[in-house]
């Protein structure tokens, strides 16, 4: 069976990461390593293609689409569809991805077949043999069209698998993450324990921490080219276990190259003895969500830290060279006097890199039935909810003045904060534009959205 396993291009009035970092289809490339045995498969990541979805199928003759989603891209998967069947009818549509766990029933439309509401490798199998023999049966995770979207077992979590990145190869020099390009994304351990109120990578993954099987994390780590890796575990800091046996793996397989991780302010705290010697092996950089300044607002999100164990984090990394891109939230009960605080607090954090957006209280999570009185947007208007754009009316101050002082804070870090001779030092005059670009986008968007032009 020809397949063609699509990723939706950029959602251009979205303010985004990807106006930073662009990551290689991870989801994807675990697809195609575990289809391609008994199929002829194919990636088409249109954030790179300059061709249409149409031109495409018209090439590769695919007889079926996969179709990976995130939360903002529910109207354009759906309109891929549609033109998909226009092309042609009998061509089977498939649609998984973060949005499908999420939320399914936004994919319940005529041009959609088969939803795939959680990835694993055993239902994955079925429904593609089945497909391909031209039988199809209700499949555990897969909501199909043609049974009215029903199921049959429990909803489950997606499954890592190997992922084969040779599917990806004519586009891997255009994958990157802030300034190392080109970079590679995998993933080291599922869940996270610490189930913030604002996040959604614990309802995706669950709350218990595993680690991935060893061998297959063996063969992943060896099958990377790129220079840069990116674990986009949700804390690699969670527990020793993780950062012992990543410790091994690197020794054991004398593996050199750039690390990047996400590490929260609490496991970093906990495990600082592990900093030098991940110093020494490679680590770069850390994510870290420092969030706010407000004590009473951690306690909300709840975070598990506090403003001040922020402090004591950044000093920590600071001492051991490891630079820190840090994420803050801004509240929308916050006055011009707590933007101007949290200017005040990034200054004296001092990270290398900060981005600062406003708080989404994302539909499904504790967080939105708080704010469901004050939301701009309903929960159906998926463009909106890219974790950029504010979506709770704000409390002290008028909307436009509060995409001012996001438009206002966002540029004092980028022109006064963030270590721009460091950044050129560390990645290049080229890779540094990039990220300036970027930031003059998102900078572009505050700005039009504050004046009502979009």
């Amino acid at each position: 069976m020809k397949i063609l396993l699509v990723r939706p291009p950029r959602i251009e009035q979205a303010i985004t990461l990807s106006d930073f970092m662009f990551s290689e289809p991870l989801g994807l490339e675990m697809i195609y390593g575990a289809l391609k045995e008994e199929h002829e498969v194919e990636i088409f990541d249109m954030m790179v293609e300059g061709i249409s979805l149409s031109k495409k199928i018209g090439i590769f003759k695919p007889e079926a689409l996969g179709i990976t989603s995130l939360c903002i891209d529910v109207v354009k998967v759906i309109e891929l569809c549609a033109e998909a069947k226009k092309v042609n009818q009998n061509i089977i549509t498939v649609v998984g991805g973060t949005q499908a766990y999420l939320n399914p029933e936004a994919f319940y439309h005529e041009a959609v077949d088969h939803v795939f509401q959680h990835t694993r490798l055993e239902n994955l199998m079925v429904v593609f043999n089945g497909l391909a023999k031209g039988k199809i049966k209700k499949t555990e995770g897969v909501l199909s069209r043609v049974f009215d979207y029903n199921t049959i077992g429990t909803k489950g979590y997606n499954q890592y698998f190997l992922p084969d990145r040779s599917s990806t190869a004519k586009y891997r020099e255009e994958y990157s993450y802030f300034g190392y390009k080109p970079a590679a994304i995998m993933e080291f351990g599922t869940g996270c324990k610490k189930c913030c109120d604002f996040c959604l990578r614990w309802r995706i993954e669950g709350f218990e921490e595993k680690l991935i099987d060893r061998d297959l994390t063996k063969k992943d780590f060896l099958s990377i080219k790129e220079p840069t890796i990116m674990f986009i575990d949700n804390d690699f800091f969670a527990n020793r276990e993780k950062i012992e046996t990543f410790i091994q793996l690197i020794k054991k397989f004398k593996i050199e190259k750039n690390y990047i991780m996400y590490g929260s302010v609490e496991g970093i705290i906990e495990n600082k003895e592990y900093l030098e010697e991940l110093s020494k092996l490679g680590l770069k950089a850390l994510l870290v969500g420092y969030e706010t300044f407000n004590e009473d607002e951690m306690i909300e999100y709840q975070k598990g830290s506090n403003a001040s164990d922020n402090i004591t984090a950044a000093i920590l990394l600071k001492d051991l060279g490891i630079d820190v891109w840090a994420s803050f939230m801004a509240h929308p009960d916050w006055t011009k006097k707590d933007f101007q605080k949290l200017r005040d607090y990034i200054k004296e954090l001092k990270p290398q890199i900060s981005s600062i957006s406003p708080l989404t209280p994302f539909p499904g999570l504790p967080m939105y039935s708080c704010y469901k009185d004050r939301l701009l947007y309903k929960a159906e208007d998926y463009e909106k909810w890219s974790f950029g754009q504010v979506m709770i009316k704000p409390s002290q101050i008028s909307l436009k003045r509060y995409y001012y002082e996001l438009l206002k804070t966002n540029l004092y870090v980028n022109i006064s904060i963030n270590k721009n001779t460091e950044m050129i030092k560390s990645f290049g005059g080229k890779n540094v534009f990039r990220i300036i670009k970027g930031s003059i986008k998102a900078a572009k968007k505050y700005f039009l959205l504050a004046y009502k032009m979009i």
